[in-house]
């Protein structure tokens, strides 16, 4: 990979790029916050949670098992498991950022789809550097603000019920993962998942369903992988930073 500094104008160019996403993304704190406290957590459970967690997808994962009735354990396993795909991204992004120690550490707090999908394919260590805390450092501190705001504003709402707050998951949940169904594939797979969380619904405990599903996309991930010479797994990239 190249050293060769940036010129200004491709400094400025990432940083725009970054903050551009970071905006966009950070907005669906505001749906998480709501959708958390309307789910029975406190605002403080909720803003501790993006400021812990910070995963889209595994957070609202949570707080959907949470609102079913679920034990907490079950809430984590699920959240775990769809947080599973970043250590891929680590895989990928360790050798490019080229950071040792507390920098490291630090850097895998933002590692998300949208801070690998801006530095993966940047042509110096810098630009990849650049990119990587531009966009993971703005989804940071954006879905966190966001994410008071929404927790507050539900908690002023008072019974989720009374507006339909209670649809407030599902709802959120299929809005980040509308935006991946882009191929065949992965349609085939969404309702394949669908169909055993719906099978295992009457017989399981509350969020045993989502975990089920979450398994038939590991077993087509391990078989797409099989079947992809380049074995690279590639960054997720879509709003909500799941």
């Amino acid at each position: 990979m190249s050293d060769t500094p940036l010129s200004p104008d491709a400094r400025a160019g990432i940083v725009r790029d970054g903050l551009a996403v970071g905006m966009a993304t950070g907005a669906y704190g505001v749906g998480f916050g709501a959708v958390a406290v309307a789910s029975g957590l406190s605002v403080a459970q909720t803003c501790v949670l993006s400021l812990v967690m910070f995963t889209g997808a595994s957070q609202f994962a949570l707080a959907g098992v949470v609102a079913a009735g679920g034990a907490p354990l079950s809430g984590a396993a699920t959240a775990l498991l769809l947080g599973t795909r970043n250590t891929l991204y680590g895989l990928r992004m360790a050798p490019l950022l080229g950071w040792r120690g507390w920098r490291r550490a630090a850097a895998a707090h933002v590692l998300i789809d949208e801070s690998t999908a801006m530095a993966v394919n940047r042509g110096s260590t810098e630009a990849v550097r650049l990119g990587f805390l531009t966009t993971g450092l703005s989804v940071f501190v954006l879905w966190n603000v966001a994410t008071a705001v929404g927790a507050f504003a539900g908690e002023a709402v008072g019974d989720p019920r009374t507006f339909g707050l209670d649809a407030a998951v599902g709802a959120a949940f299929l809005a980040l993962l509308w935006p991946r169904l882009g191929s065949r594939r992965n349609v085939v797979v969404g309702l394949a998942a669908a169909a055993v969380a719906l099978g295992v619904v009457p017989v399981t405990a509350a969020g045993v369903p989502v975990l089920a599903a979450g398994g038939v996309a590991v077993v087509a991930g391990v078989l797409a992988r099989g079947q992809d010479p380049s074995g690279e797994p590639g960054p997720g990239g879509t709003g909500g930073h799941s």
